[in-house]
């Protein structure tokens, strides 16, 4: 080989082992990201777990309390029409508080995000849900004589707020997405006004948003599973 092209072969093979060192640890640092995400990831996973696991064995603690003091109620009702009355009182109570589950004639109502293609209109927000939506159809349900209305199995009680977080509601401090499941007991005949001409539904729909109605004779709705509590509103003496 000529002495001129020694420096030309050398530079060259400097060059490559410089090109090959930068292509590995380039390598090396992105697998040690993707190796962290995912350490991270796992790490996130088992903690939701736990969490999930932990709260799961606490209501079931709560169901088992729960379950025995209705047991100790009824031994402590038994023979003593005074008591038993204020028993059912408790009961009627706690029924219309929504810290019971109920069952009864009424309509399931699903509301969906439109399917319009959201480059064909102006406004992209028209075409979801929102909290507000959902309270109108609450409004209309409670005004048509909705004893129990639950959405997506969260049951709604005097204290309950909805308010609209981003591409999901928040319910009961619970994020809940589309679809939403109204359920409402009642007479169905009276909730399905809902859906007559001029009402609500006919304004969702002309956004895209196609309600679904549904009459059913046996609706099962959930008890309230948080605490109701009353800060601010006393008996009175």
């Amino acid at each position: 080989m000529s002495k001129k092209f020694i420096p030309i072969v050398l530079g060259l093979m400097c060059f490559a082992l410089t090109y090959s060192i930068c292509i590995q640890m380039k390598t090396v640092k992105t697998l040690n990201t993707t190796v962290g995400q995912s350490y991270e990831e796992n790490n996130l996973r088992a903690q939701v777990l736990k969490m999930k696991e932990k709260y799961e064995n606490r209501q079931a603690d709560l169901e088992k309390a729960t379950e025995l003091l209705e047991k100790e109620r009824q031994n402590a009702t038994q023979n003593n029409s005074s008591l038993e009355e204020m028993e059912r009182q408790i009961k009627e109570g706690n029924k219309l508080i929504g810290m019971t589950d109920v069952t009864g004639p009424g309509v399931i109502i699903t509301l969906k995000d439109s399917t319009i293609n959201p480059a064909t209109v102006l406004d992209v927000s028209s075409l979801l849900v929102h909290d507000t939506d959902v309270l109108s159809i609450i409004g209309e349900l409670k005004n048509a004589g909705a004893e129990a209305i639950s959405i997506n199995d969260e049951r709604l009680v005097t204290t309950t707020a909805i308010s609209c977080g981003g591409n999901i509601i928040d319910i009961n401090k619970s994020k809940v997405g589309a679809p939403f499941v109204i359920k409402a007991i009642g007479l169905p005949e009276y909730l399905d006004a809902i859906s007559r001409p001029g009402g609500y539904f006919e304004r969702l729909e002309d956004d895209g948003i196609i309600p679904e109605l549904k009459k059913s004779n046996k609706i099962t709705i959930n008890k309230y599973s948080g605490a109701i509590n009353f800060k601010y509103a006393k008996n009175v003496e």
